[in-house]
């Protein structure tokens, strides 16, 4: 099947901001169903290679696939402010409702991902956003202290500070100038407002408010669509699949 490949999309969000995409889609036939990934690792360099690995194939089954970076990060526009923020779940719906709306789509959208992009599917489908009709997520869980890499049995992990510092290695470098003629002013903004996540997740030494955001154990009945959970006894979140039965 003959793919067509859009690296330089952005998609519009309602505050003005534009998020960075780039999208697969079978070249003929009618509108197709929508997959979403929608993460912080910047497409243009760091997930490159394993995205033209992933994605041209799903779109090759017959869908239209897109590969979404997360406000602040990579080449969208705007600041990050958490992992799981509220104002990143309320972009994942908006892009959501603008994926299905497209000639391309036939208006049914799911979600895929692995860490990152499992947990926030999750999450995106317990807002029950009217597009979204399925989320398959590899290695992410369903509680965020107990069951992350920041807390397990009430213990401060290391890997919290780990990844709390490679996410500000991810943040603090600039958009792609070929497609952002506003880089520099946007690096410095970038540079000025990320957060160091180490010290966020530092400060919530119990499970609190924080961590109750997010983790959809707190109330399954929410999951508005079919969830397929994979994981495995080697993975850091094994816990996950057994928790759903």
């Amino acid at each position: 099947m003959d793919i067509l490949d859009q690296d330089d999309l952005f998609i519009p969000l309602p505050d003005g901001t534009r998020l960075a995409a780039r999208l697969w889609r079978p070249a003929q036939g009618g509108p197709v169903p929508a997959v979403l990934e929608y993460i912080p690792y910047r497409k243009r360099d760091n997930t490159l290679p394993r995205d033209e690995t992933i994605h041209p194939w799903i779109a090759a089954q017959g869908y239209a696939c897109l590969r979404v970076d997360i406000r602040g990060c990579g080449d969208s526009e705007g600041v990050f402010d958490d992992e799981y923020s509220p104002q990143e779940l309320a972009d994942a719906c908006d892009v959501i409702a603008w994926i299905a709306a497209q000639g391309w789509c036939s208006g049914a959208v799911g979600m895929m991902g692995k860490s990152w992009g499992a947990f926030n599917s999750l999450q995106v489908a317990a807002l029950r956003p009217p597009a979204l009709r399925a989320v398959v997520k590899v290695c992410g869980t369903v509680d965020r202290f107990n069951d992350d890499i920041h807390f397990k049995g009430g213990c401060l992990l290391g890997e919290n500070f780990g990844w709390g510092s490679l996410m500000l290695s991810y943040g603090a470098r600039p958009a792609d100038p070929l497609l952002r003629p506003d880089w520099r002013q946007d690096f410095r903004r970038r540079l000025a407002t990320l957060p160091h996540l180490s010290e966020v997740w530092t400060g919530h030494q119990s499970r609190d408010a924080y961590w109750k955001h997010g983790s959809v154990c707190e109330d399954y009945a929410a999951l508005g669509c079919p969830v397929l959970t994979v994981g495995g006894w080697a993975d850091n979140y094994m816990n996950a699949p057994p928790r759903w039965s």
